[in-house]
């Protein structure tokens, strides 16, 4: 691809803000759209190197609060690693949860908070918004913990020894996130939790709200006092769920995944109460469509989800992978760029 990129500088802090909490941005921000998913650095090389003029609007600041349970002293076998992180089972036997929970890591000693401290030092000084992120929340890791098939199984079967672990889990990120607050100061929380399949939700939504509310609760109360923006990343159809979620606490949800979710209908129901960080289709749409239909669809979705004041932010829906024509990478950054600041000023003109 023989292009010459304009280099787009990232929206400041503040017009990010303006954004999420519907003040009239000056563009719709751009947020995880450069997401090089599995095989797409191996295809394409330095050939990406052509994206970086493209804007990536928040600084992310990484930390995960279980990245090695090898580490954590566990007195039985771990499984391998090499396999789906579903289909591991950490706690294969209810009887080991004492000694879990026991040996969960101390937020107040972890030593990897001095680099992240200089990470949001050097997005402060840039003016970035700065995100807070780690992967896997309530569902997501308790599956890696128990297993897909065991967890679901587990809220009939085991109800007490599940609250013991989420109430264990949720007090040691609430611990990190109260850290992160003192010593990082991030604007929003990023983390994620895929709630939903292809058709609904993986759980009957009165599951949701007796087994998994009662600790995204705790985690909104963490977040809202401090004004910090709670992003969530759920595959799938949420929609049964979205209530929920607002009203836990939860401010900007993506993807809503195409072919899962009804993008209009969610936007018309919920576009006043919950911020859109709307996915672009990497399944079907930037892999098989012309260059053409690709800033079609980018149009679509901003005309659909950013409201008069704001509302919305773009991404990718999940990761681009291999197989995805470099020319439909391109037609989908340049649009989401160019028409999602065509788009806010045609709003902040009238």
């Amino acid at each position: 691809m023989n292009t010459t990129l304009k280099v787009y500088q990232p929206l400041p802090r503040e017009e990010v803000i303006k954004a999420i909490e519907r003040q009239n941005p000056e563009r719709v921000p751009m947020v995880r759209a450069k997401w090089w998913g599995e095989g797409l650095v191996e295809q394409y090389g330095p050939l990406l190197k052509e994206f970086d003029g493209y804007p990536e609007d928040v600084c992310n600041i990484w930390l995960e609060p279980l990245i090695d349970y090898s580490k954590m002293g566990l007195s039985w076998d771990l499984p391998v690693q090499d396999g789906a992180h579903d289909s591991r089972s950490i706690i294969d036997d209810w009887e080991k949860l004492d000694e879990f929970i026991e040996k969960l890591p101390n937020p107040k000693k972890d030593p990897r908070f001095d680099n992240l401290i200089h990470q949001a030092q050097a997005a402060r000084a840039d003016n970035c918004y700065v995100l807070f992120c780690w992967w896997r929340l309530f569902f997501e890791r308790p599956w890696e913990l128990r297993g897909m098939s065991e967890l679901l199984m587990d809220y009939y079967v085991y109800p007490q020894e599940i609250h013991r672990l989420y109430g264990a889990l949720c007090t040691l990120y609430e611990d990190y996130l109260l850290r992160a607050i003192r010593e990082i100061q991030p604007d929003g929380f990023w983390t994620s939790d895929d709630l939903g399949h292809q058709t609904q939700s993986f759980m009957r939504p009165s599951t949701f709200r007796e087994f998994l509310f009662p600790y995204y609760k705790r985690i909104g109360q963490v977040l809202k006092p401090h004004g910090i923006h709670w992003w969530l990343h759920s595959c799938g159809n949420n929609t049964d769920l979205l209530d929920d979620l607002i009203e836990a606490g939860v401010t900007v949800f993506h993807p809503v995944q195409k072919g899962t979710m009804n993008e209009s209908e969610v936007a018309e129901k919920y576009g006043d109460r919950l911020t859109f960080l709307a996915g672009f289709d990497v399944q079907h749409i930037l892999q098989e469509a012309t260059p053409d239909e690709v800033r079609a669809e980018v149009r679509w979705l901003i005309n659909t989800f950013d409201q008069p004041k704001g509302g919305m932010a773009l991404a990718a829906g999940n990761g681009i992978v291999r197989g995805t024509p470099i020319e439909n990478i391109h037609a989908f950054l340049d649009e989401a760029v160019n028409y999602g600041t065509e788009h806010r000023q045609n709003f902040n003109t009238k």
